[in-house]
């Protein structure tokens, strides 16, 4: 019996697929087939695609998926939580929006979106789980090496191994990596392939963002009463800042300039920020504006700027700061590279009263006695909540760390309180599985 996640299609032969083509499939070696246009002899040593191709490859795998950000990031949330597809008008929006598709391939889209998720059902397989102590006891090359073998086997049915990867190259900061295994992933699966990320490097202090982070959420009209809440999360102390964007289904231009004014100051007062939902407020935005089209104000476009700023897009930021300059008929902005550790994507909290969360900072290892104890206190704090650990900024837990934080939390999980850990990375994810967390504790890895 197959998987849940796994429909028939993704285990039959190509030639049983009875022409489902998938979106990505024109990124695939064709076969030879008698009703093909003829093609010149090539030498069998051609048939793998040079560097050059794969390049020429990457590249429009990115321009689809920039045609289908709209649609797929909108119904991408946490692994339990859904989120309703929201759709914009057909007016011409900036080139960083979604473009329209056709008829056939909005279809094909359709029936792809409606597949489950795969993530549900993690691989167990003993090579995840050697990987993820190898990384644990920081021996990221051998763990690397491991993930890399098995992609041949393990990676045709499985996607946990590519996520580990995606992770681990995100980790030490090796975008070239990262791309490269990227168009693989999405021609493998037939999906958009992931966008690269700066998150925290492995080496960062440990000390760094530990502890109850400021946060504010958002929801329905994004309009100037959200100025009142914006100012008390500037007045706070702390950092990271979480302001979750999730819940925003329209925007108005007072709304737009008071957040883009809030995201300034907390930029210029060097404070980390942990948007979460954030392709949800670009979804919105983006069919507000139209090219040449000042009506909308300045406001929306700026605040647009400044999330893809934030999130680390350079070139959707270039694109639409063109529209933007020849909208407005002003100078284009510039986008300036922004410190690893100085924002990050998350996803949505799952529940309104887990706004309140405890950050764990980058590393975890070693003696962790003081994190234990700030743990408890956080927990202490509302014994009503739900003790949320956000994992966002965590690269990598030692594996003697990771058994000691079990044990704290099970007993907090024996005091019938709920305990969760958020936005953890796959590698992480994949030794907290090992190690038996769900007798204690929900699990939710972020997504690819």
């Amino acid at each position: 019996m197959l998987p849940s996640w796994m429909s028939a299609a993704d285990v039959a032969a190509p030639d049983d697929r009875q022409g489902n083509v998938g979106i990505f499939s024109f990124l695939k070696k064709k076969p030879e087939a008698a009703a093909a246009p003829p093609e010149p002899a090539r030498p069998e040593a051609a048939a793998r695609p040079s560097e050059a191709e794969r390049e020429r490859q990457r590249e429009i795998a990115r321009a689809t998926a920039a045609k289908i950000d709209a649609i797929e990031l909108a119904m991408t949330t946490d692994f339990f939580d859904d989120a309703e597809a929201r759709w914009g008008n057909t007016r011409r929006a900036p080139a960083a929006a979604a473009a329209v598709f056709d008829e056939a391939g909005e279809s094909e889209l359709s029936s792809l979106l409606e597949q489950p998720d795969a993530a549900a059902a993690p691989a167990a397989a003993p090579v995840v789980e050697e990987s993820a102590i190898l990384y644990a006891n920081g021996q990221g090359p051998l763990a690397e090496q491991m993930l890399q073998a098995c992609l041949a086997e393990l990676g045709r049915t499985e996607r946990q191994p590519w996520w580990m990867l995606f992770d681990l190259y995100q980790a030490e900061g090796r975008e070239q990596d990262f791309d490269s295994i990227a168009i693989d992933y999405a021609s493998h699966f037939e999906t958009s392939p992931p966008a690269y990320s700066n998150r925290l490097p492995a080496d960062t202090p440990q000390q760094g963002f530990t502890g109850v982070a400021p946060a504010a959420r958002l929801t329905g009209t994004l309009g100037s009463d959200a100025a009142l809440r914006l100012q008390a999360l500037l007045a706070s102390s702390g950092s990271p800042v979480r302001i979750d964007l999730s819940g925003i289904t329209q925007a108005t231009i007072d709304g737009c300039a008071a957040l883009l004014a809030a995201l300034q100051g907390l930029r210029a007062a060097r404070r980390a920020i942990v948007l979460a939902g954030a392709d949800t407020l670009l979804a919105v935005l983006r069919p507000m504006l139209a090219i040449g089209e000042r009506s909308s104000g300045e406001a929306p476009w700026l605040l647009l700027l400044e999330l893809l700023q934030l999130l680390g897009r350079e070139k959707d930021f270039e694109e639409t700061a063109m529209d933007y300059c020849v909208t407005f008929e002003v100078s284009p902005p510039s986008f300036e590279v922004l410190p690893a550790s100085n924002t990050t994507n998350a996803a949505p909290a799952g529940q309104a009263k887990a706004e309140q969360r405890f950050m764990l900072p980058a590393v975890v290892d070693g003696d962790i006695g003081p994190l234990l104890a700030a743990i408890d206190s956080y927990a202490a704090m509302d014994p009503a909540a739900p003790v949320v650990l956000d994992c966002t900024k965590l690269v990598r837990i030692g594996f003697g760390a990771a058994t000691s934080l079990h044990a704290a939390l099970r007993r907090l999980a024996n005091e019938e309180r709920h305990v969760e850990l958020r936005e953890l990375n796959h590698l992480v994810a994949a030794l907290l599985r090992l190690l038996n967390y769900g007798d204690c504790a929900r699990l939710y890895a972020h997504k690819y």
